[in-house]
């Protein structure tokens, strides 16, 4: 019977050396997770605001206006947005509006007409957007003249806001 006890305790000094070796691997892993974790983080972060953004600027060429929140995007049909994305970087999904005029002094956006939304986010980014690093200053604005938003390329392209009962005339024919 000895044998077979200090065989037991073989075994058992063989599986706390096993638990820490793995211990020590996942520590060494651990961070590498971490960024992996936000890197793709941050990409469904562009993909998601980006998807936002056209779908206010589809939003404000249909109806006339920027909506006041993300659900009147929701109840337009035929639907022009998949879902009502939250936002990926923050625990509560919740975005910051940017506004199509300034907020008051009590920084209250309920209300007002929407034309982009940013990140709430904290941290340090590690994709670069917009010529940005971090996140929170990462815009998706359906109209890019507004509030500080980068300026389109060409100014004679820039369009605004649709006017409410125009339509477009067609072009005369060439003749």
């Amino acid at each position: 019977m000895p044998t077979l006890r200090s065989q037991r305790g073989f075994i058992m000094a063989l599986a706390l050396a096993v638990a820490v070796v793995m211990g020590l691997m996942l520590m060494k892993a651990g961070p590498n997770v971490i960024m992996e974790v936000q890197r793709e983080n941050e990409s469904e972060l562009i993909f998601r605001g980006e998807a936002i953004a056209a779908a206010l600027k589809v939003y404000a060429a249909k109806t006339g206006r920027y909506p006041t929140n993300l659900d009147e995007v929701m109840k337009l049909r035929p639907r022009i947005l998949r879902q009502n994305y939250k936002d990926p970087m923050t625990r509560d999904g919740e975005w910051e509006f940017i506004t199509q005029v300034q907020p008051g002094a009590s920084g209250n956006t309920a209300g007002l007409p929407i034309v982009g939304v940013r990140s709430k986010s904290n941290a340090l980014g590690i994709h670069r957007y917009q010529n940005k690093e971090d996140p929170r200053d990462w815009t998706f604005s359906a109209d890019q003249n507004l509030l500080g938003a980068s300026a389109p390329e060409d100014p004679g392209k820039a369009r605004g806001l649709p006017k409410a009962g125009r339509g477009t005339a067609a072009p005369a024919p060439k003749e």
